[in-house]
C-alpha cells in the first residue's frame, strides 16, 4: 500500500479508470497514480447500470465534441486498450438516436441540428412523412419533426469500456485500491492527502474527484460544495410479439426513451420534476408505477405494436446528477489547489468518459487543455451562478 502518490483518484468506475489510463499512457507523465474504489465489483455503480448510449445530439458544443471523440475512441478501443493480446469487445450497436418533437419543440430541434451539423455530426432533420417512410411501425401523429443520427450513434457495453480502461491502466502501472475515502486532508488552501478506511493516510499532490453519484459527499470532505447528487432512474425490459426492424434509440416528445436490446426492448423516463429529488445511495428498490402510469401509455401511442407487450424485468440505477445545470463539471477548483473535478455527467458519462479522461490528464500533465477546450465546463460557473444549460437531456 503506497503511503504517497502523485495523483489520487477517488472513484474507479468509468471516469476514474479513464483518467488513470490517459495519465499513465501520456509519455510526458512519469508520476504515480492510485485509484480508490470502494466496490470493485461495480455491482451498483452508475457505469454498469447505464444503457451505454453514444450520441452527438446535444445542444452544447462541448457535449457534441466530447461525444464525437468518444465514438472515435470506441472504434479504436481494441487497439488502444489491448493488454497481452486481449482487447475489450464493446459491442457497438450503431443504430442511431431519433429525437422526436411536437410543433412546440420543433424550433429547438432545428437549432440543435444546425449546431450539430456545424460540428460535423452526421445527423439529419426529418419531416413526419420521412420518419414514417423510414420506420413504418412508428406512429407520427403529433410529431412535427425528428432528428436522426446517421452515423456514430448507438450504444455499447458500458461494463466492457470500464473494464478495458481499468485493465489497461493497471498494465501501465496504476494502483487500484479496494478502499473508501473517509477524510481529505488540506494544508490551508491546498489538498495534501486523504484518509482511507482500511489503509489509513495517503499523501498526494493532486486529488481528482471521480466519485459518480457520491461526488457531492467527496467534495464536502474536501471542504467545498458540489451540486452533484444521486438521482434514481428505473429501466424496464419488455417483450413484443412483433419484430420491429432497424429501431434506433427513440426519445418521444414526452420524455420516454426506448430502444431494442437483443430480442427485447428497454424503456426509461425521468420522474416528474416535483418527484425527482436526491435519493439515498442504498435505494435500489424497484418501482413499477412509472412504467404503468407514464411509459406504457406513451409506448402504445407511439408504436402500435407495443400495445401488446410483456414486462419481463427492471432495474434501478443512479445518475450522478448535476442539479445546477445537468452538465459535467470538469477541471480544477479555483480556490483549492490540487483538487480537480470530473463529475455531474447526468446520464451521458459513458460516451464522454474518453474525452473527460483525456481532458483531466492534459490539465494535470501539461497544465492546460491541448485538444478540446472544455473551459466552459469548469467549476467557476458554479461559483458565478452561470448555468450552462443543455436542451437535450435524456
Amino acid at each position: 500500500m503506497p503511503a504517497s502518490t502523485d495523483v489520487a483518484i477517488v472513484g474507479g468506475a468509468v471516469m476514474g479508470s479513464a483518467i488513470a489510463y490517459f495519465l499513465a499512457s501520456d509519455p510526458a507523465f512519469d508520476g504515480s497514480v492510485v485509484v480508490v474504489e470502494r466496490d470493485p465489483s461495480y455491482a451498483r455503480c452508475a457505469t454498469t447500470l447505464s444503457w451505454g448510449g453514444i450520441r452527438q445530439q446535444f445542444s452544447t458544443p462541448e457535449n457534441v465534441l466530447m461525444s464525437l471523440y468518444g465514438v472515435a475512441f470506441v472504434r479504436e478501443a481494441k487497439h488502444l486498450l489491448e493488454v497481452e493480446g486481449e482487447a475489450p469487445d464493446l459491442g457497438f450497436k450503431e443504430q442511431g438516436y431519433l429525437f422526436l418533437a411536437s410543433a412546440a419543440g420543433r424550433s429547438v430541434l432545428e437549432d440543435n441540428v444546425t449546431l450539430q451539423q456545424s460540428l460535423d455530426a452526421e445527423v439529419t432533420l426529418l419531416a413526419p412523412e420521412e420518419i414514417a417512410a423510414r420506420f413504418p411501425w412508428l406512429n407520427v401523429d403529433g410529431i412535427a419533426a425528428g432528428v436522426l443520427g446517421l452515423a456514430n450513434e448507438g450504444w455499447i457495453d458500458p461494463a466492457g469500456l470500464l473494464q478495458g480502461f481499468r485493465r489497461k491502466a493497471r498494465a501501465l502501472g496504476v494502483t487500484f485500491l479496494h478502499d473508501e475515502v473517509i477524510a481529505i486532508e488540506r494544508d490551508g488552501a491546498r489538498v495534501t492527502g486523504l484518509m482511507l478506511k482500511k489503509a489509513g493516510a495517503v499523501t498526494c499532490g493532486v486529488l481528482i474527484n471521480a466519485a459518480g453519484p457520491q461526488a457531492g459527499h467527496v467534495a464536502a470532505l474536501a471542504g467545498t460544495g458540489l451540486p452533484v447528487e444521486p438521482r434514481k432512474r428505473m429501466s424496464y425490459v419488455f417483450d413484443c410479439r412483433s419484430a420491429l426492424r432497424d429501431m434506433p434509440l427513440i426519445i418521444d416528445p414526452g420524455g420516454v426513451a426506448f430502444r431494442p436490446e437483443g430480442t427485447q426492448y428497454l424503456a426509461i423516463v425521468s420522474p416528474p420534476e416535483d418527484q425527482d429529488g436526491p435519493c439515498d445511495e442504498q435505494d435500489f428498490e424497484l418501482d413499477y408505477a412509472p412504467f404503468e402510469e407514464l411509459i406504457w401509455p406513451a409506448l402504445a401511442a407511439r408504436v402500435p405494436a407495443f400495445e401488446a407487450i410483456k414486462l419481463t424485468g427492471a432495474w434501478a440505477g443512479h445518475y450522478d446528477y448535476n442539479a445546477f445545470d445537468q452538465n459535467a463539471i470538469l477541471g480544477p477548483h479555483p480556490e483549492i489547489a490540487g483538487l480537480y473535478f470530473c463529475n455531474g455527467f447526468s446520464g451521458h458519462g459513458i460516451q464522454q468518459s474518453p474525452a473527460a479522461g483525456r481532458a483531466l490528464a492534459e490539465l494535470i500533465v501539461h497544465g492546460a487543455y491541448r485538444t478540446l477546450d472544455l473551459t466552459a465546463l469548469g467549476y467557476e460557473r458554479i461559483l458565478q451562478g452561470r448555468p450552462l444549460k443543455e436542451a437535450n437531456v435524456v
